[in-house]
């Protein structure tokens, strides 16, 4: 090893102290602090001059993956998770009955033409 080395190991060259002159100007921001339903607090930091309606009322929980909200007595609850559906269910909200029929007989007309089984007028 050199002798005569007074450099702390693992700094650079032309190092000095931290700070904002050295590392550029810090915009003002805001802490906000939201809560989920078990009690646990998370804060974001948010732009000072952000107007207040841009700012999320609710965010997701990163602790417990549940919404957390800004008020800590009222924090939001769980949103009722909806069931699986199948794509027939959701055919089924969007076509009546009578027009499944329709849609069925239509189909399989044009299926039988193609095979060359229609029936004969």
């Amino acid at each position: 090893m050199a002798s005569g080395n007074s450099a702390i190991r693992g700094s650079r060259v032309g190092a000095g102290p931290m700070g904002e002159q050295d590392r550029g100007f810090h915009a003002d921001r805001v802490a906000i602090s939201y809560w989920d339903a078990l009690g646990n607090e998370t804060v974001r930091y948010f732009a000072a001059n952000l107007p207040d309606e841009e700012i999320p009322e609710t965010i997701d929980s990163p602790q417990s993956g549940l919404p957390a909200g800004r008020d800590k007595e009222n924090p939001p609850s769980l949103a009722k998770a909806e069931p699986y559906k199948t794509h027939l269910a959701y055919v089924k909200e969007r076509r009546t009955e009578e027009e499944g029929v329709s849609l069925l007989e239509d189909a399989l007309q044009q299926l039988r033409e193609r095979r060359g089984q229609a029936p004969k007028d």
